[in-house]
């Protein structure tokens, strides 16, 4: 297959750029002598809490850890015995299913639906059981799934509802902001999502019960009287500080540093959206222009009724003739990146808890979904360099 009339660009599927207030930050917490959590972590949390539409927001190591407590923190307070059921969706990350394993409950998959990607409400309520105890839906790619219908079902049956928006932030669905619909909301602050720190999570509540338990669980079970300092059961000082624990917890702490990248970002995380919708907005234009008069049944990302898009990536489903491991393939080659859309079915460590052909959905974005970037940083020149590649593929197959 031809390719030399391209000139090569390296077109990465996540990016991160060092801006001088970050740096700014950061020096002036390097200045402070405290790395710890302090008062750039507190500022970080309500910052970020109060933009989706939380009082409180607490964080930790990474997404998969808030995901984690937030789970733990439910079944704790709410008595849930070992082996209750979560529904969880067919298309995710493996954190989402595994912090149900890790609690000792049982996770039951959905399949998916062809808009979102998210959790299908229809198969959800035919998954409920006498057993299930809670659902945690995911808004994948950057968009909520279909959570007025999930928050239904839920209500109908008792269900604790755990947002997993480590792939979406700032976004609303029907008016209501992201992590702020179900008990608890959590968010990745992982290299290449919306908000990168490096490392980090945070998760947000409405309850102050969930609050202080997730407060005490990242930091190592700590008493959560030796944490209800003030209203938002931040931890007190080092000094004179008093250990007494009283919960099963865990070292899920982060530091100043990161909380001073993350500060930086929310300040400006408006325009860090603009330029996504404007780079989401520009390849579907061209890939669409593209599959229309090549006669490629491309599935290109679409935007729900009511919904708004923080296009994390951009992800597209390859039509049945198309050999995905061969595009991919010739994609990275040309210095395109591309990632998987969130296989579950296929992964090893399931095999024994689901059948793929039970989530036909799910298998169809396994066998034939992938994702490229969509970041601040990609320029109209990258995005055309992708649409070259794209054509050339299919210009001249081989």
């Amino acid at each position: 297959m031809g390719h030399s009339e391209y000139a090569f660009r390296h077109v990465p599927v996540g990016s991160f750029r060092a801006t001088p207030r970050m740096k700014e930050l950061v020096d002036s917490v390097l200045d402070s002598g405290r790395i710890s959590y302090g008062a750039m972590s507190m500022a970080f949390e309500r910052m970020f809490a109060g933009q989706h539409g939380c009082p409180y927001g607490i964080l930790s190591n990474s997404g998969t850890s808030s995901l984690h407590v937030a789970v733990q923190a439910l079944k704790e307070l709410h008595g849930w015995p070992d082996g209750a059921e979560v529904l969880v969706p067919a298309s995710t990350f493996v954190a989402t299913v595994n912090v149900v394993l890790h609690n000792n409950l049982t996770p039951v998959f959905v399949d998916i639906e062809g808009v979102t990607y998210g959790m299908d409400p229809r198969e959800a309520e035919q998954k409920v059981s006498r057993d299930t105890v809670a659902m945690i839906p995911v808004h994948l790619y950057g968009q909520s799934c279909l959570m007025d219908e999930l928050l239904a079902i839920a209500a109908a049956h008792d269900l604790k509802v755990i947002e997993d928006s480590c792939e979406a932030m700032f976004v609303r669905h029907k008016g209501r902001l992201v992590g702020s619909m179900g008990d608890i909301g959590c968010f990745s602050t992982y290299n290449a999502h919306l908000i990168t720190t490096g490392v980090g999570g945070i998760a947000t509540t409405s309850s102050p019960a969930y609050a202080s338990k997730m407060r005490s669980l990242v930091n190592h079970g700590l008493d959560i009287a030796e944490l209800n300092t003030d209203a938002w059961f931040s931890p007190q000082p080092m000094p004179g500080r008093s250990f007494h624990f009283t919960h099963a917890g865990h070292s899920y702490r982060i530091t100043e540093l990161e909380a001073a990248l993350g500060v930086a970002q929310l300040e400006t995380y408006e325009e860090m959206l603009a330029l996504r919708r404007r780079n989401a907005a520009h390849l579907t234009a061209r890939l669409g222009m593209i599959a229309q008069y090549l006669g490629v049944g491309l599935v290109l990302p679409r935007v729900a009724p009511d919904n708004e898009h923080a296009w994390m990536m951009y992800p597209i489903v390859l039509p049945p003739e198309t050999n995905k491991q061969h595009f991919c393939g010739y994609l990275n080659m040309m210095g395109v990146e591309t990632r998987d859309m969130m296989p579950i079915v296929s992964q090893p460590i399931y095999q024994d808890m689901l059948r793929r052909e039970d989530y036909p959905v799910a298998d169809w974005t396994d066998q034939q979904g992938m994702y490229i970037g969509c970041h601040p940083d990609l320029t109209p020149q990258d995005i055309e360099y992708v649409a070259q590649v794209f054509e050339g593929y299919w210009r001249s197959p081989s």
